[in-house]
């Protein structure tokens, strides 16, 4: 059976949990914060360490981070009924070094997925394009709008406390995946 629609999705933040980085961030500079302390996307400015540094941290970090990162509640329920009818694009702006990384998260965790992309950027516009995507979900409030109004598509938008500037119609915002799946749900119906 041909799936009609195909769905990008981005990764951290949105399957994983928005707070992942959290612990390690308390850890490794003596801080004591929780996700409703992070009110930028841009954590050096979010949490005041030097740019330089952070990227420093990051790069070690970071495939750490993605390897033990947990689930987003109801991700993985919610992604595998679509998976039935749906093609799921998963399209990150993870770095392509950390591809064996994301491949075998998504193995462990079980999830099935018809693609994955990492972009190394912010910049999924193109990628999305590339693949025709009809519906896309983020976590980045700049990434959900402009790929919303660049590819005239809807694209959930997973409320977090770093993503709360307004939205055009478009994008929609998100409390949990359960939600998203209602709303997808009725959406799909329409365009049967």
């Amino acid at each position: 059976m041909m799936k009609e629609k195909r769905f990008g999705i981005d990764i951290d933040g949105t399957v994983t949990c928005p707070s992942s980085l959290v612990p390690y961030i308390n850890e490794d500079f003596s801080l004591n914060i929780t996700l409703n302390d992070i009110r930028k996307y841009e954590l050096t400015e979010a949490l005041n360490i030097r740019p330089e540094q952070f990227a420093k941290w990051f790069d070690e970090k970071e495939p750490i981070i993605y390897a033990n990162s947990p689930m987003a509640e109801g991700a993985k329920e919610v992604l595998m009924k679509w998976k039935e009818d749906v093609e799921l694009y998963f399209i990150s702006a993870r770095r392509k070094h950390l591809f064996d990384i994301t491949k075998q998260w998504f193995h462990e965790k079980e999830i099935d997925y018809d693609y994955i992309e990492l972009v190394g950027s912010h910049h999924k516009i193109e990628v999305a394009q590339k693949y025709h995507v009809d519906l896309f979900f983020e976590d980045k409030h700049d990434n959900a709008v402009s790929l919303h109004e660049e590819l005239n598509i809807p694209v959930i938008l997973f409320n977090t406390p770093y993503n709360q500037d307004p939205v055009p119609k478009g994008v929609i915002r998100m409390n949990s995946w359960k939600e998203a799946q209602i709303w997808v749900d009725r959406w799909l119906k329409e365009y049967k």
